[in-house]
């Protein structure tokens, strides 16, 4: 079972076809450079071209950079204000020439990190947090997504916390190793002084160095390892939601999600019933259209 999964960011938008069952991309990445300004109908064209160049005409998921509430994104940090409270999903379905799920970024690397990689099987709280053009965050408890954090911008040292401790951070300032580690150490400290998670994934493209700030991290009480798929967690967890259909998300995490057999009964909000729109376990309701 196959899905395209499609990763906006702040510098770059990212596509590659997905396997399902295992996470893994069925053809290389590709990735555009972000238009800017980043406005709706320049990243559109760019969601196009990308489904253009697989022909691709199946489940198709669609990440983005902030809040996104029923298609609709209601923050637009690191893209363009035109953004807020823009239908998106419908305007991305249109480039895209199909139906399409859209979510936060950060939720959807964290669910495929939870079911494929660094998370699996994890119990308890787990706290996500990539860092890239800016800082996101996912958060699960007992394997259940909570949507939409966006613990980047807690205020640290009167900034947010991205102005200090995200990846563009570091290189806009020039930071050594040390000094960026410092500052990802006191906005991990505020994290574990809210959420006093057991676990804390790290992910984004800068876990591939996360030799170089990791062993720097101290007087955290969680646990932090760098997430297992890096920077294609998000295309992963899109093309996840793009097809609510697959075993995939069942597995994610633990407690409720680790028994497919509660899937019908235990939805990501916590309701009972059916799943219906709510997908599968773990995800929010991105979306769907009815």
């Amino acid at each position: 079972m196959h899905a395209l999964g499609i990763d906006i960011g702040g510098t770059g938008i990212k596509a590659a076809p997905v396997d399902l069952d295992t996470g893994t991309f069925v053809a290389d990445r590709v990735k555009i450079a972000t238009p800017h300004p980043a406005v709706p109908d320049a990243v559109a064209k760019v969601v196009h071209r990308l489904v253009e160049t697989f022909s691709w005409s199946g489940p198709t998921g669609i990440t983005f950079p902030g809040v996104v509430t029923n298609g609709v994104t209601r923050t637009a940090a690191n893209l363009n204000p035109a953004w807020i409270g823009l239908d998106a999903r419908a305007m991305l379905a249109k480039a895209a020439g199909q139906e399409v799920r859209l979510l936060n970024d950060a939720d959807a690397a964290g669910v495929a990190e939870m079911t494929f990689g660094a998370g699996k099987g994890e119990p308890g709280t787990v706290h996500m947090v990539t860092f890239g053009t800016g800082i996101g965050s996912a958060l699960f408890v007992d394997g259940v997504l909570v949507p939409n954090t966006e613990f980047g911008h807690l205020e640290i040292r009167g900034k947010d916390a991205e102005e200090r401790a995200s990846e563009r951070a570091k290189t806009a300032q020039d930071m050594s190793w040390k000094h960026w580690a410092r500052n990802v150490n006191e906005y991990l400290e505020h994290i574990e002084a809210l959420l006093s998670p057991q676990l804390i994934i790290v992910g984004g493209g800068i876990s591939r160095q996360s030799d170089k700030f990791l062993p720097l991290l101290t007087g955290l009480h969680a646990r932090v390892v760098p997430a297992a798929m890096h920077n294609d967690a998000g295309i992963a967890g899109a093309a996840m939601a793009a097809h609510p259909g697959s075993a995939a998300p069942v597995r994610a995490g633990a407690g409720a999600n680790a028994n497919p057999d509660l899937g019908a009964a235990i939805g990501a909000t916590g309701r009972t019933g059916t799943l219906g729109d709510q997908g599968p376990p773990g995800f929010p309701d991105p979306g769907l259209p009815e």
